[in-house]
């Protein structure tokens, strides 16, 4: 069953897309696997995976980013995080090294996921690389699409995440992961930031961060 949560907002983007029946399905398609994570939460009246409700949000940052996206931005921001869940941080060591090499295997994962995905919905060979190479991040701060991706990233993070990360990560730490997620971003990223309703905790650890 296809399934596309926030069906109204792609409907607005079909006339950029070469086969507009093909991509709904796809984005239902990549919808119903992230719908499969156990870890659920509220998204308008369901209770859903967390892997499809952060879609819904990078989706709708990437548009609100870039209204002209094109489609392979569109579908990779979609799938950026598929099936997420499945390669848990647990399984590596709890040091840097660990940490990187599991963000290393997942971005190969979702790319390899979502690949998937396009060819069975019958993309050609250079859409499912663009894709990939959207998903593998290549080309931040050179490639416009890879950078609204990024940027895209970010605010999901501050918007969606970062209050209660930051409960559970000390100050110092806190501060450095959101100077490093400054720096990756582009003019247009920090201004769309700045402009996110935060709480004051939030708001102040915001601002010493970029006054470092």
């Amino acid at each position: 069953m296809e399934r596309t949560f926030d069906k109204d907002l792609l409907v607005r983007q079909l006339g950029r897309v070469a086969d507009p029946t093909r991509f709904l399905k796809t984005m239902g398609e990549i919808d119903l696997l992230n719908d499969d994570d156990p870890k659920r939460v509220a998204l308008g009246k369901r209770n859903v995976g967390y892997e499809l409700f952060f879609a819904t949000q990078l989706t709708r940052w990437v548009l609100q980013l870039a209204p002209e996206a094109s489609e392979a931005l569109m579908l990779a921001a979609r799938g950026q995080h598929i099936c997420r869940w499945m390669i848990p941080r647990e399984d590596y060591p709890r040091d840097r090294a660990g940490y990187l090499n599991w963000r290393a295997d997942l971005k190969k994962f979702h790319a390899h996921k979502v690949g998937i995905v396009l060819q069975e919905m019958g993309y050609d060979e250079a859409m499912q690389l663009k894709v990939a190479d959207l998903n593998l991040k290549k080309g931040i701060k050179k490639d416009p699409e890879c950078q609204t991706m990024e940027d895209a990233l970010c605010l999901v993070f501050l918007e969606k995440q970062f209050a209660e990360f930051s409960e559970r990560t000390d100050e110092e730490k806190m501060i450095g992961i959101l100077q490093k997620s400054w720096a990756k971003m582009s003019e247009a990223g920090r201004e769309a930031a700045l402009a996110l309703e935060l709480s004051e905790d939030c708001r102040k650890l915001v601002e010493k961060a970029l006054a470092t």
